[in-house]
């Protein structure tokens, strides 16, 4: 795999490197929960409705554990292009592992938590006794999942902060098209619906997860991965709240935006039923689809921005910052558009149910 070079590369490459590969991986990662939607939200009759309902009051749940993988993978992976970026690949190393261990351990607690009050939450969230069993079937499985969803999405980072951006993309995609394979296969060749849709996509994210484990242990990365005790984690308080306080950010805006779809929901259910949170669904999975390309410029050209920091050269990260808010200008626009003048495009993406249009 080719290493971008932040050094010497021009900005304009720079970014395209990162960027596109980046973009690639995300709109893949989306894929995961996109695909179950779309697949379910083609189940016969009633039945696509409630399911779509039921994975749509899971949605918030996987929001929230996004928000705490973005804790330590966006916190961390800045931090440790900064340090490649004045050469201290000590520090760069020690960042990354620290993230990781952090990443493994909070999934295990997140994993057993969720697992012993998935039905509650679910009730909390606006689940019925139409769409609840949907909704924990998928659930249960999902979490069983926490480890391999985390790893998946938060080693990825800091495989892209060394520019092995190929490499990353590689990762996600071998995921995503093992998810799109699965979905299929488990929810209507072997009838398992919602069961099938979750125990794909876990397998999907465990694949995933394990390809950028070996790749970050590997001899080709220049950083290697290193999993750290909880006693070694009790004396590393200064950089972890370093690591934590750069990831919150990303942290409280994921979680906001979970809090935000459990409230929906909640009132939907209680005023609409399994349609209104049905289409509650499809609109925030149209938003996931057009807000994805914007983050994933966003973190693409995170690395570059965080090398040239750390190496103290403030032009190339006055022309990083110029090229890509005029890129976003650009995208949102035409995204704007699309949607103003032609919804209907983007709701038949999961259900063509007429109700759903009105």
């Amino acid at each position: 795999m080719k290493q971008t070079d932040f050094e010497h590369g021009s900005i304009p490459s720079n970014l395209i490197r990162t960027t596109l590969p980046m973009m690639v991986a995300q709109l893949l990662t989306l894929l995961y929960s996109i695909v179950d939607r779309i697949y379910i939200g083609k189940l016969p009759g009633m039945e696509g409705q409630d399911a779509l309902a039921g994975i749509g009051l899971c949605f918030p749940v996987i929001i929230m554990v996004t928000a705490f993988t973005n804790l330590f993978g966006s916190g961390g992976a800045p931090l440790c292009a900064m340090a490649r970026g004045r050469h201290d690949s000590k520090k760069a190393a020690h960042i990354m592992n620290l993230s990781f261990s952090m990443l493994l351990y909070l999934s295990l607690l997140i994993m057993a938590i969720g697992e012993l009050f998935h039905v509650p939450l679910l009730r909390l969230f606006g689940a019925d006794d139409q769409n609840l069993p949907y909704a924990a079937a998928y659930l249960w499985i999902y979490l069983l999942g926490t480890p391999g969803a985390m790893l998946s999405t938060g080693l990825v980072p800091y495989i892209y902060a060394q520019g092995y951006s190929q490499a990353g993309m590689t990762v996600v995609t071998l995921g995503a098209l093992l998810n799109i394979i699965l979905d299929p296969l488990f929810i209507f060749v072997l009838h398992l619906g919602v069961s099938g849709a979750a125990l794909a996509t876990i397998l999907s994210q465990t694949i995933s997860a394990l390809t950028a484990f070996v790749f970050l242990t590997g001899r080709r990365t220049e950083l290697r991965l290193k999993l750290y005790s909880p006693s070694v984690l009790k004396s590393q308080g200064k950089a972890l709240l370093e690591i934590v306080t750069l990831g919150s950010a990303s942290f409280i805006m994921q979680f906001t935006n979970a809090l935000v779809s459990v409230c929906c929901n909640g009132m939907l259910s209680s005023y609409g039923g399994s349609v209104a949170v049905t289409v509650m669904t499809i609109v925030s999975s149209v938003r996931q689809i057009i807000d994805t390309p914007m983050l994933a410029m966003n973190e693409g050209a995170t690395p570059v921005l965080s090398y040239n920091y750390g190496a103290k050269r403030p032009a190339r990260i006055r022309q990083t910052i110029v090229l890509i808010t005029a890129a976003g200008l650009i995208y949102t626009i035409v995204l704007w558009g699309l949607i103003f003048f032609h919804p209907s495009w983007f709701i038949h993406i999961f259900n063509s149910d007429p109700s759903l249009h009105e």
